[in-house]
């Protein structure tokens, strides 16, 4: 499933196409996606100006001119590709196309029919279920080692567990929460409330490097994600662990050590054992 990286990437490069452009068809293709398309989705849509293309956690957010929001999110196979008005005739998974006044669109094309779009009421976007009680987010201004320390106290589960709830950090996936835990030298088995003071601190500067370093290489491309245009991501070529099983532990000075893979609440995890404590 795509994570913040590529959800991001792809958002940059849907700015230029659909930013301040009006929708002047939207044809909905197929309406039993994960949730089903609102009630006369094309038609609601259809004539409304795109504002702002925006990122929440793993969630792509198209604010309208009439207050509302385009809420959208890839699944496991979702592309948003970009291309000239009109394209070639859809194809089987082509569920919905946003045509704009540039004489462009936009296909969703999920193959797995994971993702999901929505329409959001004005000023109801905070409160949308999806996205009521998501943690900071771990680009933003307010998140920081203090703040990681605070929603990571008294957690018994795993520090890699809890990285991957989503309501102690926004976005964070299995193979950033793996990079993350590397830099930051802590192994994925710790126990999530002990990562406290000089941890969190150094946990939180190692999240917020991996997710840049990773969006400046376009995202990782695993399976079915490429960014707008169409062109791969390039970050699974930086991974230090993720992926990395039986590898020697990389500019480590652990001595010896090689990448082990363990299974974490159904979920491979790739970690130095020498290196992360």
């Amino acid at each position: 499933m795509p994570e913040l990286p590529e959800v991001e990437t792809v958002v940059r490069g849907l700015r230029g196409p659909l930013e301040g452009r009006r929708l002047t068809q939207v044809i909905a293709r197929r309406a039993d996606l994960r949730i089903p398309l609102p009630r006369h989705f094309a038609r609601r849509l259809e004539g409304r100006r795109i504002l702002r293309l925006n990122r929440r956690a793993k969630y792509i957010v198209a604010e309208l001119d009439d207050g509302g929001s385009l809420l959208c999110h890839l699944g496991m196979s979702g592309r948003m590709i970009v291309a000239a008005a009109p394209g070639p005739p859809p194809g089987p998974h082509d569920h919905v196309i946003l045509r704009t006044d540039a004489g462009l669109e936009v296909r969703f094309c999920d193959p797995r029919r994971f993702g999901l779009m929505d329409l959001v009421a004005p000023g109801g976007l905070a409160q949308h279920p999806l996205l009521a009680g998501l943690g900071p987010e771990p680009l933003g201004n307010d998140f920081s080692g203090p703040v990681l320390a605070a929603r990571l106290a008294g957690r018994r589960t795993t520090i890699k567990a809890a990285l991957l709830d989503q309501r102690v950090v926004a976005g964070l996936g299995n193979i950033y929460a793996c990079e993350s835990l590397f830099f930051a030298g802590l192994s994925p088995r710790r126990r999530a409330g002990s990562v406290q003071g000089a941890r969190a601190e150094r946990l939180a500067a190692a999240i917020r490097s991996v997710l840049m370093r990773a969006i400046e290489a376009g995202g990782s491309s695993l399976r079915d994600y490429v960014q707008a245009s169409g062109e791969l991501g390039y970050f699974q070529h930086e991974w230090a662990v993720y992926d990395r099983a039986g590898q020697p532990c990389p500019g480590c000075t652990c001595g010896h050590g090689t990448i082990r893979r363990i299974v974490q609440a159904g979920r491979s995890t790739f970690y130095c054992g020498r290196r992360q404590r």
